[in-house]
């Protein structure tokens, strides 16, 4: 016997939405630090770290994210048998492999866009390779990677709805459920469909407002001003 469309239904898909966020912010936060770590073995000097850094944006940036997520939730058991993962860590893991790839790549590409000059300038200065880095680069390469962050986040959004085929239920896997319940797929699919641009949209706003005031507020790091800051906290 199927149901109308009712607020236990709207109920599920909510529980879904808050699933699906948990998940991406969590992928982003893990996959985000390793990003980071790969972005900066790219562009150090290092030539084994950079080929290993190569190799692993371009292994999984080649390969669908699904197949990400069938290794971790199907391939890890059978490489250590007697394990398991369960759904909602399996796809997190498998998001966060996915991000590092390409949050790696962002931040490879902004710290290759700042500009030679500020790179020479800090070496002349004396400074060492983290103080370069922390103090002139990645300030001005922070500002870089927020707009094109921001559309992989929405992608990294609508691609986390692959996890469904593992069973954790989020917000595209509730809505299979409740499209089963109800025999309604128009209404159920229409509700999913409203809260990830709703959730897309929220990001979308936040994010460009980020850069309106960034924009307005923070000027352009300078190597003098950054060598001011190290000296004055060196004295501290």
């Amino acid at each position: 016997m199927f149901e109308a469309f009712g607020w236990q239904h709207l109920a599920l898909i909510i529980q879904g939405a808050f699933v699906t966020v948990q998940i991406c912010v969590l992928s982003v936060a893990f996959g985000g630090v390793l990003g980071l770590m790969l972005g900066l073995m790219s562009t150090g000097s290092v030539r084994p770290l950079r080929w290993i850094s190569a190799v692993y944006v371009g292994l999984i940036r080649g390969i669908p994210v699904l197949l990400v997520i069938f290794f971790v939730y199907f391939g890890v058991p059978l490489l250590a048998p007697g394990s398991s993962v369960p759904e909602y860590w399996a796809g997190v893991i498998a998001l966060s492999i996915f991000a590092s790839a390409y949050i790696g790549e962002l931040v490879r590409g902004s710290i290759e866009a700042v500009p030679r000059g500020q790179f020479e300038a800090a070496k002349a200065l004396g400074l060492g390779y983290v103080e370069r880095m922390r103090w002139v680069i990645m300030p001005q390469a922070a500002r870089l990677i927020v707009p094109p962050g921001v559309g992989f986040l929405v992608v990294l959004i609508k691609d986390s709805s692959l996890v469904a085929v593992i069973g954790l239920i989020e917000l595209t896997r509730a809505g299979n459920i409740v499209s089963s319940q109800t025999a309604d797929p128009i209404v159920a699919y229409t509700v999913v469909g409203a809260f990830y641009f709703v959730i897309c949209f929220a990001l979308s706003t936040a994010a460009r407002r980020y850069e309106r005031r960034l924009a307005a507020n923070v000027p352009t790091p300078r190597v003098g001003d950054s060598l001011t800051a190290l000296t004055s906290g060196a004295r501290k």
